[in-house]
């Protein structure tokens, strides 16, 4: 989970696991090669499940104010996050693209 400003490229070199990312500009896409990774809406339930539980630990191990609020205001905050996911990876798991 990123919760901070992504540098361009980001995702590069990125071969396995999924990444949830603090997206509220909406621009997130100029920020990656959207060559090797797809973007999607973190949307089922055990998305945003896992999603909030990652927020939540990291609220609780760090006093982080950034994410005690995104907690406060679920889930409009969760509607601001995307998920990166590497189109090679999602290959091994057997998900269509």
């Amino acid at each position: 989970v990123v919760l901070g400003p992504v540098g361009r490229k980001f995702a590069a070199g990125m071969s396995g696991g999924i990444a949830y990312v603090w997206n509220p500009a909406g621009d997130f896409d100029f920020f990656c090669n959207m060559e090797m990774i797809e973007i999607t809406i973190p949307a089922s339930a055990a998305e945003l499940t896992e999603l909030r539980g990652f927020i939540a630990d990291h609220c609780r191990l760090t006093g982080s104010p950034l994410a005690a609020e995104l907690l406060e205001e679920w889930p409009a905050s969760a509607a601001q996050f995307v998920k990166v996911t590497p189109i090679e990876y999602k290959k091994f798991l057997g998900k269509p693209e």
